[in-house]
């Protein structure tokens, strides 16, 4: 969501970076820039105006002037003010919040009432199933789910049917009952079913109105929630925000969830929404998976728009989606210099239960442009899906002594995998590389090369290039496999 942010920011900054010495006119060149880039990322002006203001005054200041590195300086303020406008305290490493604070609130005597109100299509059901889900894997709560939307077609028969696919119990739909009926009901169920937290799921609309507003608070009366949460889709812009202050208003919000982050949105109704509601933003939706939800960090989602990374959030979705056993097995064969296929099939297998590629090197500090050079190649997330299918093509011996594998035998892997002989001798290559790698790493002392791996051709860097650029794998008869 913040990708074209991101570009113009650190293109401004990066000129600050490369002269030994600031003055005054070149810090307002700069903020004159930074403004143009954050009005085009659909920040509210008045907000732009108030971030201009704080930085210009901070930047302009003798410690930074007469600093030795004054572009690192300006750089680390425009950070700092970032953090507090997206509601954290930026002289804490964790924004100045604890997970309670910027996650779900549930400190209340159980069945604790989760409100989620927001327009028709904000994703708004979706949302609920994916918190529900969360909070009883990773919370380990027990939830109950109610659909208050009698309006738009099959919207409770939606909730039940996510709600079977988390694992998570829905209030059995009773055919006629209006939502305040419903409601009594779902309260009823949360009490005698002793579960900890009850999630009603109210009705939306395709515009804010009257007849909306006075149904969700009265929905907010009768079942007094602890957290009223307005799920918005990030896509729509200031939209956003106006629908936020509307929902603050009339019915009173107690946090935000984005949805479609992942999404080409400009990114500034997240930069604005806090500013604005003064209601902080608690989540976000990340994908179309029931586990595509992330908790929002202000300081890490700073680091992500300056291009610093966020190193927090990958190891978070390391330990989180990464099987370890199969993980110390590998790291115990790489010690000792040894990479056949089934370890390549395995790390294949590992990156892509950690998500989208993309989304990954993002998180990696100083992969900027290794991310532009995927964002240029258009990186199809299929193409790990056929370098698995061809590893998968060949024999377990074959797999074990990838040197077996000559003129017929990559024919029929070809074959068997629908790709050419051309890929797999660019996969046998890439696994050769690798291999290499891993053997100098045992020879450097193992860990200490990692680095270099990791960078050349034999780790992420030749994965990427053999799937993204420089002549990626071929379709039989088509375009490579890097590009769309």
């Amino acid at each position: 969501m913040f990708d074209t942010l991101t570009d113009k920011l650190g293109s401004v900054l990066s000129k600050l970076t490369r002269r030994g010495a600031l003055t005054e006119g070149d810090v307002a060149a700069a903020m004159r820039e930074v403004r143009v880039a954050l009005l085009e990322a659909d920040v509210a002006l008045p907000v732009v105006k108030d971030f201009i203001a704080k930085v210009s005054e901070k930047a302009v200041g003798e410690a930074v002037v007469k600093s030795v590195t004054p572009g690192q300086m300006v750089i680390k303020i425009v950070h700092d003010e970032l953090v507090t406008m997206l509601g954290g305290d930026p002289t804490d490493p964790q924004g100045g919040m604890s997970f309670d604070a910027i996650g779900i609130d549930l400190a209340a005597p159980a069945p604790v009432a989760v409100l989620m109100v927001g327009l028709q299509g904000s994703g708004k059901t979706t949302t609920s199933a994916k918190i529900a889900h969360r909070l009883q894997t990773k919370e380990k709560k027990r939830v109950l789910m109610v659909s208050l939307d009698t309006y738009r077609p099959a919207a409770q028969q939606q909730l039940a049917i996510l709600g079977q696919q988390v694992g998570v119990v829905t209030l059995p739909i009773v055919a006629g009952q209006q939502p305040l009926d419903i409601a009594k009901r779902g309260l009823a169920e949360a009490r005698t079913g002793v579960f900890d937290v009850v999630m009603f799921d109210t009705a939306g609309r395709l515009t804010i109105d009257e007849a909306m507003m006075s149904e969700v608070t009265a929905v907010r009366d009768l079942v007094k929630p602890h957290e009223t949460l307005l799920v918005t889709d990030a896509m729509i812009g200031q939209d956003a925000v106006i629908t936020a202050q509307s929902f603050n208003e009339k019915v009173g919000i107690t946090g935000i969830v984005l949805t479609r982050v992942d999404g080409d949105a400009r990114g500034g109704a997240a930069l604005s929404m806090r500013a604005i509601t003064g209601r902080p933003i608690k989540l976000m939706g990340v994908g179309e998976k029931v586990d595509a939800l992330e908790v929002f960090h202000p300081s890490r989602i700073a680091g992500r728009i300056l291009g610093m990374g966020d190193v927090v959030s990958l190891v978070e979705k390391a330990v989180a989606n990464v099987d370890h056993e199969k993980a110390e097995k590998l790291a115990a064969r790489m010690a000792e210099g040894k990479f056949d296929l089934n370890d390549m099939l395995s790390q294949l297998q590992q990156i892509q239960r950690m998500g989208d590629m993309k989304g990954i090197m993002s998180l990696i500090p100083g992969l900027g442009q290794a991310m532009k050079q995927v964002k240029d190649s258009q990186l199809d997330p299929k193409a790990f899906k056929r370098l698995e299918a061809i590893i998968q093509a060949m024999t377990p011996k074959e797999r074990r002594v990838p040197d077996l594998i000559k003129a017929s035998r990559k024919q029929r892997i070809a074959t068997g995998s629908g790709t050419t002989v051309a890929d797999v001798n660019k996969l046998l290559k890439q696994h050769q590389q690798m291999e290499t790698m891993m053997k100098r790493m045992k020879k450097m002392g193992g860990m200490g090369a990692l680095a270099g791996m990791m960078g050349g051709a034999g780790g992420l860097g030749g994965l990427m290039g053999g799937l993204g650029g420089g002549g990626g794998m071929q379709r039989p008869g088509g375009p490579p496999f890097g590009r769309r």
